[in-house]
């Protein structure tokens, strides 16, 4: 999988989302100023790491992501 392949999993909770739609449990208010805590690739959990200026979430497969 690339990262120009559609998300397969849900950042919040890790459950598939085929076809890249959205997971609606998880599309909410609160959520919105959450980052992810899985990696939307493989559903791996992502270390996270949450600063005063923004956030960095790490999958051991595929990279780093930052707020921005």
């Amino acid at each position: 999988m690339t990262a120009s392949d559609p998300p397969a999993f849900c950042v919040h909770c890790g459950q598939a989302s085929p076809g890249g739609a959205d997971h609606d449990a998880c599309h909410n208010p609160r959520t919105a100023l959450e980052p992810p805590r899985f990696c939307v690739f493989c559903a791996r959990r992502m270390v996270v790491q949450v600063t005063p200026v923004g956030w960095t979430a790490r999958c051991s497969r595929h990279g780093e992501t930052a707020s921005g």
